[in-house]
């Protein structure tokens, strides 16, 4: 059985050259070619010798998953949908902007967490991705927007924002982080990754020691009883315990401050009073808020805060000296946009036949 190049981080391509009777910068080399360079043919890796590629061949392969689909939104939002094998799809998302390329990035095959506004927590769950299926979306986006030995990087941030709940799957999850951090790789800064979580407080301490990334929080909601309707993982972890995990992470994070990401729900969570609760809720946190207006998906059972509700909601939230941002809808047209992702799962966990019908909010 071949070895899948992606599945190694930097201690498995040492393992695997010295198993070859290799000297240790054979490993570096082989990352750079794989990872800075895009390469999947042992042959293109002209500074190795034919003998020592001739062995590769032998025992190793470079495979990613296969694209189903890839589309462009008429904002050059990018989408591509990945096969993955046993019936699922996923989905990972380029968003273009003017001075950088942020790159979205699933780490798992649907979502257990069943938050009620995401598509793919409603479509249920199969199963955690591969550390080669997880990095293997960024090697394959870089490829597919030209990135080459002698042309620039066109990614220059990554979120784990995509399918799935990424501290679910903590030692792919971090394997893959590893990878993005490592210069022989993609050489990204620990700022310019961020990990989104709804709130797995156990994994968020196991984070900041294994490897400490920017970290968003999916909050939501400014009261227990409303989260724990909406974000179901918050029953088991509710928010004093969770704001706790928030604070002990900035000891070591690389930036000084949480993001919290709250999904703006016309009539749900989008009153003066729940901002002034918000207020209060995140006052001992340093953060920024990302106000995020709610992308629709059919039979969802929710509408989307309109602009008023929004600009009252963030002026709470200015007044009150906190550094808000509302973010800009990106590849709606596809279905490329926050919460909308939702690939195709064989739903493992049957949460399509237990779930109960949403009310309209």
């Amino acid at each position: 059985m071949t070895v899948n190049l992606l599945e190694l981080e930097r201690t498995g391509f040492a393992q695997l050259c010295a198993g070859l009777g290799e000297k240790p910068f054979r490993a570096r080399q082989l990352m750079r070619w794989i990872h800075q360079f895009g390469a999947d043919d042992f042959d293109a890796m002209t500074d190795i010798s034919k003998a020592s590629r001739e062995d590769l061949k032998k025992i190793a392969a470079i495979r990613a998953p296969e694209v189903v689909r890839d589309t462009t939104a008429a904002d050059g939002t990018r989408k591509w949908l990945l096969e993955v094998g046993t019936g699922n799809a996923i989905e990972t998302v380029f968003i273009p902007e003017r001075n950088r390329g942020t790159l979205c990035i699933s780490s798992q095959a649907g979502c257990a967490l069943a938050c009620t506004f995401c598509s793919t927590g409603r479509q249920g769950f199969n199963r955690n991705l591969t550390v080669a299926e997880i990095i293997g979306q960024l090697w394959l986006a870089n490829r597919a927007l030209g990135r080459g030995v002698d042309l620039p990087r066109p990614i220059t941030n990554v979120v784990m924002m995509g399918m799935g709940e990424p501290l679910a799957n903590f030692d792919n999850v971090v394997t893959a982080l590893q990878l993005m951090l490592d210069d022989d790789a993609y050489g990204l800064s620990r700022r310019r990754v961020t990990l989104s979580t709804s709130g797995l407080v156990p994994a968020i301490d196991r984070l900041r020691d294994a490897c400490p990334v920017a970290l968003a929080v999916s909050l939501h909601a400014p009261t227990d009883a409303l989260r724990s309707e909406i974000v179901p993982i918050n029953k088991k972890y509710p928010l004093k315990e969770l704001l706790a995990a928030c604070v002990r992470y900035l000891d070591k994070a690389p930036r000084d401050f949480v993001t919290f990401e709250y999904v703006m729900l016309a009539g749900v969570n989008d009153s003066v009073e729940q901002a002034r609760q918000l207020v209060k809720l995140l006052k001992a946190v340093p953060c920024k808020i990302n106000l995020i207006p709610f992308n629709p998906f059919p039979q969802s059972g929710y509408q989307r805060s309109d602009a008023a509700a929004v600009a009252r909601f963030r002026d709470v939230l200015m007044q009150a000296e906190y550094t808000v941002m509302v973010r800009k809808t990106r590849g709606d047209d596809i279905d490329a946009a926050c919460g909308q992702l939702a690939g195709q799962v064989q739903d493992k966990t049957r949460r399509r036949e237990r779930r109960p019908t949403v009310a309209t909010a």
